[in-house]
């Protein structure tokens, strides 16, 4: 076996500044996690039969620790070429790091993670543990002149390009106060000078939400700072994670493990970074939105010729090509693992044939000059034929899994199937920065089916399915004995096949939330897949699954601040679509009207509530109106508050005021609390 040397921060950071940032109370766990409840002894079943089950963390059973070792003999880790290009070029790092907002709150911690200077150990594959090891060296680093990068300030990097008279930023970070970290440390140790111009690349919050920490709202305006963004990125940057966000919310605690303390049988890194900030957002509109690849502009004296790749990782994207600096940025198209066609969170599926062509562009256009590579996560890559192979390996994963699945398909195989039967060829899969860390062969794969066949496997049987409590039902009333399918499965479990043991204590808990024994055993299913886990986001799905298995309950969740920033940005469609999906059209189907909406700002629209369907359209204020709202498009998402004050101070109301009350009385208002392991 071909165990690599210990990657230590503290021999990482000789040599370089070493000063403590914010500091506060670390919280480094071993096999514990948040929320855990007190041990028990043992469980009983409903039928009275008793289970040594308890509630406890537990260690990597020994099919567990088999199969992370094994990782060593698939995978060179002697191959160190991604540890040097994340060591590269370091200037200054503090030796511990933990941000805090205007309350004191932790924002954003390195130190929790201090553990990671140790071995693998048993509960974590070794290939995610090296991931996560490299993603634990943060500090300010040279990409090449005049381009320096913060990372590990946050999720994402944030990447400064020397101009004449400032600095042109390249995606800001998620939090104010993890981009305002970051811009201290640049302007304390290479030189300080105000922000001349920024690049969003795409339309993910952690890729902007920070820009409020290096630049005001006024700054902008005043000195004429250009917000440089890919076509189309206010409209999906507002609306992505507003029409679905709730449950985009309540997916993403399981994705990023919001729940999970960082530690050995805890959260370890996910590919792209260690984890989410928790500062606060910040939203800017762009001044200047680029609409075809090729365009250039000279922001402060640098010249910039930028390539949109729409519907790659996100629905606006673009890469950026610095010529005189011979550097190419990558936006989230390249990264230092395999990414998502699917994220877990919930999104619509991306394009992987798209993107494997957008990086061959990348490559055709830029490539022949092109010295560095980097991008809005992990490391830079260096030399020209290294920065060829890394695209060019980077597009031939996405198209293989496109590509192959619509092979599959074509043969008759399901999205289950395939996800089942895919596996990268060995040369693709031996190749670090496109191992499975943060997005999964599996899941892509079914990404694909889905984006080309739906979710419909074309099995009358599943046309219309029960629930899954309904089927969960019927399925223990055939089985029976439930004890005696829970010590079956407790069978099943000490061979070490804990995928079928989840799927049938689970069904179990569907059947009969208060089968103590079922959820605990269901429990330490989910945790070795977890532990066994080489993407990061499934090991955080596995353990928060399992956690709130033991907790019994949901876990809470702080909401971000300063999200709602994001919504002010909305245009009255988005505002009305919001309201049609807050609106509950069943309760309400009884409710007709016809509504004059003169807009503050905007055009009139005229709304029309059909049967309790709510509908809109841009035109001329109409005579027959019910009555007539005037609001600011923002002023409008008042009626979904449900809040009678709220509405009053925001919407002026002529006319039958009663139907707005009705209106109200049928919005639903979304709480991130529902369950998902749990029925």
């Amino acid at each position: 076996m071909n165990k690599p040397a210990n990657i230590d921060r503290r021999s990482f950071l000789q040599g370089s500044f070493a000063a403590g940032v914010l500091i506060a109370a670390g919280s480094v766990c071993g096999c514990s996690a948040s929320g855990d409840a007190q041990s028990s002894s043992g469980s009983a079943s409903p039928g009275g039969a008793s289970f040594d089950f308890d509630d406890s963390v537990k260690a990597a059973t020994s099919f567990t620790a088999e199969a992370n070792e094994a990782m060593y003999a698939l995978l060179d880790f002697s191959d160190e070429n991604e540890l040097a290009c994340a060591q590269r070029g370091l200037i200054v790092a503090p030796d511990c790091l933990e941000i805090v907002d205007d309350n004191g709150n932790v924002v954003w911690s390195q130190d929790a993670y201090g553990f990671l200077d140790g071995e693998s150990p048993a509960t974590a594959n070794p290939s995610l543990w090296r991931n996560s090891q490299l993603n634990h060296l943060y500090g300010l680093f040279e990409v090449a002149k005049n381009i320096y990068q913060v990372r590990g300030y946050d999720l994402t990097n944030m990447t400064f390009v020397r101009g004449r008279s400032g600095w042109i930023v390249f995606d800001p970070m998620m939090s104010c106060e993890c981009a305002r970290a970051a811009y201290a440390l640049i302007c304390d140790n290479v030189e300080d000078l105000p922000v001349a111009g920024v690049v969003i690349s795409h339309t993910h919050v952690d890729h902007y939400g920070g820009i409020e920490g290096i630049v005001s709202q006024e700054d902008i305006a005043d000195r004429g700072i250009p917000i440089i963004a890919p076509e189309g990125f206010l409209e999906h940057a507002v609306s992505e994670n507003i029409y679905a966000g709730n449950a985009m919310t309540r997916r993403a605690m399981y994705q990023y493990g919001v729940g999970l303390k960082p530690g050995e049988c805890g959260r370890l890194g996910m590919g792209i970074g260690l984890t989410q900030s928790t500062g606060t957002i910040g939203f800017a509109i762009p001044t200047h939105y680029i609409t075809e690849t090729g365009e250039t502009l000279v922001v402060d004296g640098v010249t910039m010729e930028f390539q949109l790749t729409p519907g790659t990782e996100a629905p606006a994207e673009m890469n950026t090509w610095l010529p005189e600096l011979k550097a190419l940025w990558m936006a989230e198209n390249c990264t230092g693992t395999l990414h998502n066609l699917y994220t877990l969170r919930g999104a619509a599926v991306r394009d992987g044939n798209a993107w494997a062509n957008y990086i061959m562009e990348a490559k055709s256009r830029y490539g022949a000059d092109a010295e560095v590579v980097f991008q809005s996560h992990n490391w830079p890559h260096w030399g020209n034929a290294e920065v060829n192979e890394y695209l060019a390996n980077t597009a031939a994963v996405y198209k293989f899994i496109a590509t192959q699945t619509l092979m599959y398909l074509n043969q008759g195989y399901t999205g289950a199937e395939i996800a089942r039967m895919i596996a990268l060829p060995d040369a693709l899969a031996r190749v670090w920065y496109t191992r499975q860390y943060y997005g999964t062969v599996a899941h892509n794969a079914r990404a694909v089916y889905q984006k080309y066949m739906g979710y419909y496997d074309a099995n009358p049987v599943n046309l219309h399915r029960l629930t899954p409590q309904e089927e969960a039902l019927k399925l223990v009333e055939y089985l029976g004995d439930v004890d005696a399918v829970l010590r079956r499965a407790k069978d099943d479990f000490d061979r070490g096949e804990y995928q079928w043991v989840a799927q049938i204590t689970n069904a179990l808990v569907f059947a009969d939330p208060s089968n103590e024994a079922a959820r605990l055993l269901c429990a330490d299913a989910l945790e070795q897949l977890g532990y066994q886990a080489e993407s990061g986001t499934w090991r955080n799905a596995y353990l928060t699954g399992a956690l709130e298995l033991r907790m019994n309950h949901v876990i809470e969740n702080a909401p971000a601040k300063g999200a709602g920033s994001v919504r002010t940005a909305m245009t009255t469609p988005m505002v009305l679509d919001y309201l049609g999906i807050c609106l509950d059209s069943n309760g309400a189907q009884d409710l007709n009207f016809v509504a004059n909406l003169d807009v503050v700002g905007d055009e009139p629209y005229v709304m029309t509530v059909r049967a309790g369907v709510l509908l809109y359209e841009r035109s001329k204020l109409v005579e027959h109106a019910d009555l007539t709202l005037r609001a600011a498009p923002i002023g409008l998402m008042a009626i979904a508050s449900g809040d009678k004050a709220t509405i009053a101070n925001a919407v002026s109301i002529e006319g039958d005021a009663s139907l707005v009350d009705e209106l109200v009385r049928h919005m639903v208002s979304f709480k991130p609390d529902f369950n998902i392991v749990l029925p």
